[in-house]
């Protein structure tokens, strides 16, 4: 680290005052000059361990002067009287000098391990940085930041192989871009102007190069960034590929339970459509009453099969996120009724119980359709897989900041597997698929409309004791039901 010469200069003179005040204080008293000469070489290894060898030597050779002149005799010349003196004096200049040397070293490689320490630090920080991006144009745009600000040095560039965009940590970095294309092709570092260039390597290929100005870093630590720069972009690319293998895997699994379940569903209407059909070509035997009845069956089975392509085309249509909203203030009776008779023909074999609307109730900010869309599925769900006769019941209640409103039955019920399965697409219970006609997108399509609402959707149920699907809806405060 260079030092100013105003600092330079001050350090020089505290060194020469020093030898002064030693002296000035050994020399009246009389001092062993033994005792001297050791309080001058602690001088010299304090002065080389914290400031350096240059400091150090001048420290020595005025010391030795300093000692020669007013210790040695005869006293107050630069002259020797005894060859005795002559090898102390030399003695004392060598060991001061080895020792000063010796201290530098120490304190050298002392500041050359904690540089070294600084540097892993700040690559493990960035490491952490970089492993934290999935997205390569996204890490590419980011790293030339997080190089300054971690490395704090001037500013940073970035290319990519595959992106020749040049990405920069700040609009006015130093750069020649030439230099940059060149040390991506070539594959070797160059340094030209101040400013450092690195290929980006993981093994032998290139997959970008790197400038950095403003502080030198060790060719070391360049190298450290490179192999880490270019893990890094490597590791998002695989990220990408992997997320679209696994989105292209999810949407072949989709689109092939899609069509076993859309084969299943639409294969009895249609048979039942073909045999009305077939029945009425032929003319043989049949009466009116018996035309009407299949004219019916032909009605009936038209609407099942109508809603059928309604629901896949709705889930789609949700699974994109392309649908919007109408949040009003409503209560929810305003939903619940309109529902029972949306499923009046599955809800005729079983009395439903509505317990009086609370005036307590508070108003919610909800889309009237939609949510007396998710309360006709629970309660064709209800019908469809509880015994006739058997009661359902439909209950409101405020917890907390959400309206909580629950639909029950007297079915089957659903082990505690297959309660984490049964709001997905397409999934049906392993016992009542076959028993009961469906989808399974009913309760999938319930799911994605009370969350775009904000609440949640959940269902508790015991085998053989019946289920309970509930939905919360965020309570509006400021309106009452």
């Amino acid at each position: 680290m260079k030092t100013r010469p105003r600092t330079q200069a001050a350090r020089y003179a505290f060194v020469i005052a020093a030898v002064a005040a030693i002296t000035a204080l050994a020399f009246r008293p009389h001092v062993n000059h033994t005792t001297v000469a050791l309080m001058f070489l602690v001088l010299v290894l304090l002065t080389s361990a914290y400031w350096g060898l240059r400091y150090a030597v001048v420290l020595a050779l005025s010391a030795t002067a300093a000692f020669n002149f007013f210790f040695l005799p005869p006293v107050g010349t630069f002259t020797i009287a005894e060859p005795q003196n002559w090898i102390a004096l030399i003695a004392f200049l060598v060991t001061a000098l080895v020792a000063s040397n010796l201290a530098e070293q120490a304190r050298r490689e002392a500041e050359g391990a904690t540089q070294r320490r600084r540097e892993v630090e700040r690559l493990y920080a960035l490491s952490q940085r970089l492993l934290a991006s999935e997205n390569v144009l996204e890490l590419l745009n980011a790293l030339p930041k997080y190089l300054q600000e971690t490395f704090s040095i001037g500013g940073a560039v970035v290319m990519a192989a595959d992106h020749p965009v040049v990405y920069r940590s700040s609009l006015d970095v130093k750069y020649e871009e030439s230099v940059l294309r060149s040390t991506l092709l070539r594959g070797e570092p160059i340094t030209q102007s101040g400013v450092s260039y690195v290929p980006l390597r993981l093994g032998m290929r290139t997959l970008g190069a790197l400038g950095v100005t403003g502080d030198e870093m060790s060719r070391e630590t360049l190298d450290a960034l490179s192999s880490l720069t270019g893990l890094a972009i490597e590791r998002a690319r695989a990220l990408e590929a992997l997320s679209k293998h696994q989105a292209e895997q999810e949407h072949e699994r989709l689109r092939t339970a899609l069509l076993d379940s859309v084969t299943h569903e639409f294969r009895t209407p249609l048979t039942s459509i073909k045999a009305s059909v077939t029945a009425l070509l032929s003319g043989t035997g049949l009466d009116d009453l018996a035309r009407r009845d299949l004219m019916a069956v032909i009605d009936e089975e038209t609407d099942r099969l109508n809603r059928l392509v309604g629901e896949a085309a709705e889930m789609a249509q949700l699974d994109s996120g392309r649908f919007k909203l109408d949040l009003e203030p409503h209560s929810i009776t305003d939903a619940i009724e309109p529902a029972m008779q949306d499923a009046k023909a599955v809800l005729e074999r079983h009395p439903v119980d509505v317990p009086a609307a609370d005036d307590k109730l508070p108003g919610v900010r909800m889309d009237l359709q939609r949510i007396r869309e998710v309360l006709m599925h629970l309660l064709e769900n209800a019908g469809k897989y509880s015994q006739p006769g058997t009661p359902i019941r439909v209950s409101s209640e405020v917890e907390g900041n959400f309206l909580v409103t629950s639909v029950a039955d007297r079915g089957p019920g659903i082990d505690s597997f297959e309660q984490s399965l049964i709001f997905e697409k397409f999934y049906r219970g392993q016992h009542q698929r076959y028993t009961a006609p469906g989808t399974g997108m009913g309760l999938a399509i319930a799911k994605v409309i009370i969350e775009a609402h904000g609440g949640t959707i959940a269902v508790v149920s015991q085998p053989g004791n019946g289920s309970v699907f509930s939905f919360s809806l965020p309570v509006e405060t400021s309106t009452q039901a």
